[in-house]
Order: structure tokens, then C-alpha cells, then sequence
């Protein structure tokens, strides 16, 4: 294990990265984009990660554990809205109130992993843990799910965030929550 100076500097460039994937995607996150976001020289990327797929690796599990963290907090906190929490996690709570890039940037997210197969152990058990506490938010709610109407839940609410995309004026989260809604 690493100094105590060398594993902070390793979290923020974590930090900093993830920052640039949630805000720009995957192809914000570069070596040289990453190292000015953290105030560290550009050296300090190569030297903490082999190579620039470990650097997004660990982009995509902090942005998706923190994602994670936020729906366990909304879940200590008793929800009352139970389709707003779920789509919080599937969507993101940015995508409230129109927030089209927000839901852009995360579907490019999910999209863009399957092309980088590097990915897809991580997204694999990603998956599992977001699907375990979709599960748990709805059993709590009194609408209990087995894994597959599970699966098909997102499975809707994914194809509706999809055709929604393609409107003239899209909104989303409007045609998720709507989905989710008639199925709940």
C-alpha cells in the first residue's frame, strides 16, 4: 500500500475524473483533462493508473457507488414518493425538472461501457447492487418484485427514456415516470 499523500492524491484524481465522466462522458476523461481538474501534474495520471481504461474504471465505480450511496440515503430517509426514487436511480436525481443532458450523459454512460469491455465485470456487479436495492425500495413500498419483473421494470422505463429522447420536446423523466407508474 501506497504513502498517505500518494492515496489522497490517487482519490482525487479519482474524484476529478468522475466529475469529468458524469459532466462530459467518457470522452472527457483524459489524462491531461483529469490532472488539470485535480490540480496535480499530468504525470501523476500515468503514474497512479497503468493506462487510461484503469483512470475510467475507477471514474465509472466512484460516480456508480456514489449514485448507489445517494439511494441508500433515500432509503434510510423513509421515501414517500417511491417512482421518484427509482427513477432518481435509473435517471439520476439531475434529471429532475427537465434535465435532458443530465440523462444524456448517463444513458451515453451505460451505452458507451458495453464498448469498452474492460468495463464489464464492474458493470456486472454494478448492475446486481442497483437492482438489489431497487428491489429492497420496493419491497420496503409494499410492491415486491422477483429478479425478472425487476428486470423488466428498467427494461420499460429504459425503452421510454429512449423513445422519449427522440421528441422534438423531450422530457424523460416525464415518460418514465409515466411508464413506471402503470406498472407499479
Amino acid at each position: 500500500m501506497g504513502t498517505a499523500k500518494g492515496e489522497r492524491r490517487r482519490q482525487e484524481l479519482v474524484t476529478a475524473a468522475a466529475e469529468l465522466l458524469r459532466s462530459g462522458g467518457f470522452d472527457a476523461v483524459r489524462h491531461r483533462a483529469v490532472a488539470e481538474k485535480a490540480g496535480l501534474p499530468l504525470a501523476s495520471t500515468t503514474y497512479y493508473f497503468a493506462s487510461l481504461d484503469d483512470l475510467v474504471t475507477a471514474a465509472v465505480e466512484r460516480t456508480s457507488r456514489d449514485e448507489l450511496a445517494e439511494g441508500h440515503e433515500q432509503l434510510a430517509a423513509n421515501p414517500g414518493d417511491l417512482a421518484e426514487v427509482v427513477l432518481d436511480l435509473l435517471l439520476g436525481p439531475e434529471s429532475r425538472g427537465g434535465g435532458l443532458e443530465a440523462v444524456l450523459l448517463r444513458y451515453e454512460r451505460l451505452v458507451g461501457a458495453g464498448r469498452r469491455p474492460y468495463l464489464a465485470p464492474l458493470m456486472r456487479e454494478l448492475r446486481g447492487e442497483l437492482d438489489a436495492l431497487l428491489a429492497e425500495i420496493l419491497a420496503r413500498s409494499g410492491r415486491p418484485l422477483d429478479e425478472v419483473a425487476l428486470r423488466d421494470l428498467v427494461s420499460l422505463v429504459d425503452g421510454a427514456v429512449i423513445s422519449a429522447l427522440i421528441e422534438a420536446d423531450p422530457d424523460p423523466r416525464a415518460a418514465a415516470r409515466e411508464v413506471l407508474l402503470r406498472h407499479l
